[in-house]
């Protein structure tokens, strides 16, 4: 069973007090203690976020590790990948990621331990990462589409309500036939795919949101999804 959990924003680098998306990741893998790898690249391996990472993590039931490409943490990267039974990669720049990602050869690691099995995650670059594009934003400048490892198909949106350039970017984007058609998702909101089909919508915030949207005739049109609010103090 292939599985990608894709969040909008959350979890515990967005929501500190409230890890019900963390756990929800958790369960996927049928262990009791399952391992589970944090992949900081996007944010520059950055000490804090890491140490975030552990604290947080360090309160739920698993094994944790991080893997860093600018101070490497492994002798050998394939076998470090594939001790792992969740890969989870935070945010920050996903065009600098996916870069990083290619000179090491990452990309191609995580496309073969999706197939056997390794659960994938993250939020922000770390969902938008696993579709064929997605939206991203320099620090100063317009939303742009980018393309990614296409694990899944169609785009991906993230911080949907939580950035305000994002929506309008978004649709713009589709209706010019600039982005495929895809998915918005509101900060607090999991896309969980099994074998590339989206099967479940969960959040950590009551009132947060996904869309699919796509370009139809001379119109944006936005299907709303309602994810399975998993409670917490969201």
């Amino acid at each position: 069973m292939r599985q990608i959990i894709a969040m909008g924003g959350g979890g515990f680098s967005m929501e500190p007090d409230n890890l019900a998306l963390d756990e929800y990741i958790l369960k996927q893998v049928n262990k009791e203690i399952p391992k589970v790898c944090f992949v900081p690249t996007a944010g520059g391996d950055q000490d804090n976020y890491i140490e975030r990472f552990y604290r947080a993590f360090h309160s739920l039931n698993c094994e944790t590790n991080h893997l860093s490409l600018f101070d490497a943490n492994f002798e050998k990267l394939e076998e470090f990948v594939f001790e792992q039974d969740i890969i989870y990669v935070g945010g920050g720049s996903t065009r600098n990621m996916l870069v990083l990602w290619k000179e090491w050869g990452l990309d191609d690691i995580l496309r073969r331990a999706y197939e056997k099995g390794i659960v994938l995650a993250g939020l922000s670059a770390g969902s938008i990462c696993w579709f064929e594009e997605g939206l991203t934003d320099p620090l100063n400048g317009p939303l742009y589409k980018i393309d990614c490892l296409g694990l899944l198909k169609g785009s991906n949106c993230p911080h949907y309500d939580g950035e305000n350039k994002r929506r309008p970017s978004y649709q713009q984007l589709i209706l010019a036939d600039e982005i495929k058609a895809g998915y918005g998702v509101d900060d607090g909101v999991a896309l969980h795919f099994i074998d590339e089909a989206l099967t479940k919508t969960v959040s950590s915030r009551p009132e947060a949101r996904a869309y699919y949207v796509k370009h139809e005739g001379s119109e944006v049109v936005e299907s709303e999804i309602t994810p399975i609010y998993l409670g917490g103090n969201g």
